[in-house]
């Protein structure tokens, strides 16, 4: 174990996987038929002890823990989308999140992950970049308090709610994710770090976590090819495109250094999920390969 695995050891950290390296949840487009039987194996042979959850997913929290228990795997985190932003749909975010909370504990699990997807451009095929949200002095408004309603939720349970900041949203560039911070109750809302939608956006993770070491309630691991990030600006390429032209990639793979990244998080006594990421086309990337490399990556790194 290195020094930096002491300060990241197992019994402070855990490490999972997201399925978007078998599917895409966004773009059912993107798939190789590959099973959810299949896919939670080869997550538990990769070696990683938790995962995200998908839409090929068992419905019956009963059934799912069963199939993770059988395989070593607990939950990572569900994702809920939130839309505080756009009209009439407070309520229903609301009743949204407190579905995914009742099934999320059912399950055993003590994180939730939202996102604001109020007007966002990712999911449709436009220029992810020139097309996407710019919130209005309202909505940030709506947004932010939106949330902490939500973190009053989720910490009445005894849950952690963590904020994803993404590609093609209203929270998407570094100086967004400062307002959302400050705008927040670290009480409420945590930070949900991820590498990759950072640096496609054009900002640096590193200094995101530095900047909210302390906020950091979860972490997506996920690397770019600055390449397509390139190709994705400059031809007006829609997110679903870019992750078809591989955008992403695994650690130990594309242009991100987590080594500094793991340090900030170990000097502030990061203790949760460091949850391994690719949204790619599994007929290009074979996820198991790509888990098993992501893996030994974060083997050479933390020792262990």
């Amino acid at each position: 174990m290195t020094k930096l695995g002491e300060r990241l050891s197992p019994d402070r950290v855990k490490l999972g996987v997201n399925c978007t390296l078998w599917w895409n949840d966004d773009f059912p487009s993107i798939d190789a038929g590959i099973s959810f039987g299949q896919a939670v194996s080869e997550m538990a042979l990769a070696g990683f002890q938790g995962c995200s959850i998908g839409h090929k997913y068992p419905s019956d929290p009963a059934v799912l823990k069963a199939a993770l228990d059988l395989r070593g795997l607990q939950v990572s985190e569900p994702w809920t989308s939130t839309y505080f932003t756009i009209g009439r749909m407070y309520q229903k975010t609301v009743d949204s999140f407190e579905e995914t909370l009742a099934h999320i504990r059912a399950l055993g699990g003590t994180e939730l992950v939202v996102a604001e997807f109020g007007a966002s451009s990712h999911l449709l095929p436009i220029d992810v970049f020139a097309n996407r949200p710019v919130f209005t002095d309202a909505q940030w408004d709506a947004l932010t308090s939106g949330l902490e309603t939500l973190g009053k939720i989720a910490q009445s349970a005894g849950m952690r709610l963590s904020y994803h900041h993404h590609m093609g949203t209203g929270v998407m560039t570094r100086a967004e994710v400062d307002r959302l911070m400050a705008s927040t109750s670290p009480e409420l809302v945590s930070l949900l770090l991820d590498t990759a939608h950072l640096a496609f956006a054009g900002d640096d993770p590193l200094d995101l976590a530095r900047a909210y070491a302390d906020r950091i309630g979860h972490v997506h691991l996920k690397s770019i090819r600055p390449e397509v990030v390139s190709r994705v600006r400059d031809e007006g390429l829609s997110f679903q495109r870019a992750v078809e032209l591989g955008v992403f990639t695994v650690p130990g793979d594309g242009a991100i250094d987590f080594r500094p990244i793991l340090e900030v998080l170990a000097d502030a006594d990061y203790r949760g999920w460091l949850v391994v990421e690719a949204e790619q086309d599994p007929n290009i990337a074979n996820p198991l390969e790509y888990a098993k490399r992501a893996r030994a990556y974060l083997t050479d790194v933390l020792g262990w």
